[in-house]
């Protein structure tokens, strides 16, 4: 009998159960929504969890005509009554947003139009209902008709469209319609980076306003996203809105893998002997206290071990989460203390931070603490122990996060506190204060990492990359090449408030053994040739030597 093979990226669940995948059993989901449903129910996950494929499941099962063989043998169909009373009964309205990120607010607009017209097109019974006058077939029409010109829709029958659809379904049915909506966030995230939030935040908020507040023919709404925005007033009004969170009990094993549900699948495709493997690479996530593997990990991993059994475990989720925003906030508010809480983290430490679930896009940036809150809710990082004081103990869940701090995060921290002027700042100061090893540490760090050995080849590259870098400094007087004593010194430095004087003279050599001679041989120029800054009261001295993507720096003692 041939097995089962993990989904990888399926997100149809009836497609997934009917061409014989492997599914790992959340419909009983389905009871605990049913038990403890509000008006709007919003789940939080990182992305890559599984959002999508239980929003589906849950439309496979309440859907009127909805597909009932796919559930055969699964959880929720031994609960018989529940069955009767919900499977199959109801209208259901299900979009996703995770497509509505355009460049500009009219582009993103047009595909939120293009998706709720999509979504009006699945119900074609509506067109032909006896149950609608016909002036309610012609909006109905209209709706579908939308995506045609999408950027030209009208903006009323836009924000109208999740409530005009659900009065005519329920109309058509004589059954409140449920909602789903996943990656609810998308559109938000999307905008504040491109540029037009405050439109899409105007857009949202008229979308649920109409179709989630003031909802008459609404049995109930269910939302996933990947952070919680409840301020953002797009849930203005709605005090039916229930939030999940991964800090949360109910539901803490919905979405992702427990240890259980991982060791059953792996016995099932005989791999059971790399179960330690896939827990230390993909385990290490706590939602509300349970245990859970991050489902595309081990989904991919399991997958690639079919045809390479002795593949070694890797980061599959590293191109997959949504990255932007963490990015965003590294390359423009990184500090050196940010690093060395990373490498802390790096190095299986821990750190103790205030979390906020409910960050609005608007003022995410606001300051570089909420980065903490941001690597937590989108699973970079995880909780440790219990909260105290308001605060958490976060760390990174498991060794393919580790690997992805290590190969991307460190990189990305270090690259923005390259583009910091206070990182620049600190660079400079170092000149001021005579510490010649620092300066070579992060002179070289610099070349290491910025410059390809094609662009070194002579000096005057070396010395216009230093003269760029101490250029960040407003307050001095930096100048190439002035004429000076008996010669042109490389780079001369007045600080005049300080009264000093900083000399650098520069050299190049093609071998690496010979940068402390060469250094040596620019602090003699110096001497030699007599260089000096005028009206100053002490002035410091360095030779600089550069091989390629190395550097050695001296100070006149």
């Amino acid at each position: 009998m041939t097995k089962k093979r993990p989904p990888i990226g399926l997100e149809d669940f009836a497609k997934l159960i009917q061409d014989g995948f492997y599914y790992v059993d959340k419909t009983y989901v389905v009871k605990e929504l049913l038990e403890k449903w509000s008006d709007v129910n919003l789940f939080t996950r990182p992305r890559r969890f599984g959002k999508t494929l239980t929003l589906d499941m849950l439309k496979c099962f309440f859907e009127i005509d909805g597909p009932r063989n796919v559930f055969n043998g699964l959880a929720i169909s031994k609960e018989t009554k529940l069955c009767e009373q919900h499977q199959g009964k109801y209208p259901v309205i299900s979009i996703t947003l995770k497509s509505v990120d355009g460049l500009t607010f009219e582009e993103a607009r047009a595909e939120m139009v293009n998706v709720l017209s999509r979504e009006a097109s699945r119900h074609p019974v509506l067109a032909a209902s006896d149950k609608l006058a016909e002036g309610e077939k012609g909006v109905f029409q209209q709706l579908c008709d939308m995506k045609q010109n999408a950027k030209a829709a009208d903006t009323n029958l836009l924000t109208g469209s999740l409530r005009t659809l659900s009065e005519f379904l329920y109309k058509h049915y004589g059954q409140s319609v449920i909602i789903l909506i996943d990656e609810y966030d998308v559109p938000l995230a999307k905008a504040e980076q491109s540029g037009f939030y405050e439109e899409m935040v105007s857009l949202v908020r008229g979308l649920f306003d109409q179709g989630l507040k003031t909802n008459p023919y609404m049995k109930f709404a269910v939302l996933t996203g990947c952070l919680r925005v409840s301020k953002e007033s797009i849930f203005t009004g709605m005090n039916k809105v229930k939030v999940w969170t991964i800090l949360d009990k109910k539901f803490n094993d919905a979405f992702g893998y427990t240890d259980e549900e991982v060791r059953t699948m792996l016995d099932y495709l005989g791999l059971s002997n790399h179960y330690e493997d896939i827990r230390v690479w993909y385990d290490g996530y706590r939602f509300g206290g349970e245990h859970i593997y991050c489902p595309w990990d081990v989904n991919n991993y399991c997958d690639d071990l079919d045809g390479d059994p002795q593949l070694a475990p890797k980061a599959y989720w590293i191109n997959t989460s949504g990255n932007d925003i963490i990015r965003k906030f590294i390359e423009t508010s990184a500090e050196e203390a940010l690093e060395d809480e990373v490498e802390e983290l790096i190095n299986g430490g821990s750190v103790r931070k205030k979390i906020y679930q409910e960050l609005t896009y608007r003022d995410l940036y606001a300051t570089i603490d909420n980065i903490w809150s941001v690597l937590f809710t989108t699973g970079y990082l995880t909780v440790d122990g219990v909260p105290e004081d308001d605060e958490l103990s976060l760390i990174i869940p498991n060794q393919g996060i580790r690997k992805i701090f290590k190969d991307q995060v460190f990189e990305w921290i270090k690259e923005g506190l390259k583009n910091n002027p206070e990182y620049l700042n600190g660079f400079c100061e170092y000149f001021v204060q005579g510490k010649a090893a620092e300066i070579e540490d992060q002179f070289n760090e610099f070349l290491d990492e910025t410059i390809s050995i094609r662009d070194s080849g002579e000096e005057k590259f070396y010395h216009a990359y230093l003269l760029g870098m101490l250029k960040n400094r407003k307050d001095w007087r930096v100048k190439s090449n002035a004429e000076t004593g008996n010669g042109y010194c490389d780079i001369s430095i007045k600080l005049p408030k300080q009264k000093l004087g900083i000399l650098i003279e520069m050299k190049y050599t093609q071998e690496e053994d010979k940068l402390e001679k060469y250094c040596r041989e620019a602090l003699d120029q110096i001497e030699c040739k007599g260089y000096k800054i005028e009206r100053v009261t002490k002035t410091l001295k360095y030779g600089i030597a550069c091989c390629r993507k190395s550097c050695k720096v001296m100070l006149q003692e």
